[in-house]
């Protein structure tokens, strides 16, 4: 019978801003000496909220738990499109908002739900003959994109004040939310970029049962394995 640590499993960790995912990973596996530690999705560096990292012999699962539906919340900023659709980039248009309400964001949102497929921003990690797309984008070259296919269970705005928009999300993996303002933006006709992102849900786990990063990051090896949920329910999941 197969046996297993009380370090193989997973960790939900509550990413602040700033950090890659990958910095995520190095900092766990540096400051507890474990050899095999990964992510199970990737959040930008501003983004914040529910990153899995698994541990041992559940990086084995990282596949499997990658391909869960994700759930996201953040904030739109309409008037101004960006080059990476969010606000990290550089300002690409400017254009006066029409005057929106809450309702007329829903309908036009509603428009999404479903199958779509959706063009990747250039300042993204895919990868073009090789070459990761943020870094051809960085040179000011711009290469054509294979449209990808997700779906979008649900979005809604729950608030807005000119030019901000409060959302949520319900999505399959590999949609990039960025894209979704980008795409809103360019429907009403004034441009938009994502302005901040936070994941609340990924599959069967919830945010609110996560550990801040600097919180894990203090904790004794013993203090660390009892917040591991283990390979065996992880598997059985």
């Amino acid at each position: 019978m197969q046996t297993f640590s009380a370090l193989d499993g997973a960790l939900l960790v509550d990413k602040p801003p700033g950090p890659t995912s990958h910095d995520v990973v190095d900092a766990i596996r540096r400051r507890f000496a474990v050899k095999k530690v990964g992510h199970c999705g990737t959040l930008d560096p501003a983004a914040t909220g529910l990153l899995i990292i698994v541990l041992g012999r559940a990086t084995k699962l990282s596949d499997r738990l990658m391909g869960d539906d994700k759930v996201y919340e953040g904030d739109i900023k309409f008037g101004e499109a960006t080059d990476s659709y969010d606000a990290d980039g550089e300002i690409t248009d400017s254009l006066p908002v029409p005057p929106l309400t809450l309702d007329q964001l829903n309908e036009e949102a509603a428009t999404f739900i479903g199958d779509q497929l959706q063009v990747p921003p250039m300042v993204s990690a895919i990868k073009k003959n090789g070459v990761p797309l943020y870094k051809l984008a960085r040179k000011g070259i711009e290469v054509e994109r294979e449209p990808r296919l997700v779906h979008i269970y649900n979005y809604r705005f729950t608030d807005y004040t000119e030019p901000v928009a409060r959302f949520r999300v319900a999505c399959t993996k590999g949609t990039y939310i960025r894209s979704l303002a980008h795409d809103l933006g360019r429907k009403i006709g004034c441009g938009a970029h994502l302005v901040s992102l936070r994941r609340s849900v990924s599959g069967k786990f919830d945010v609110a049962d996560a550990t801040s990063l600097a919180e894990i990051l203090q904790l004794t090896p013993t203090q660390l394995e009892a917040k591991i949920i283990p390979f065996l329910k992880l598997a059985a999941s």
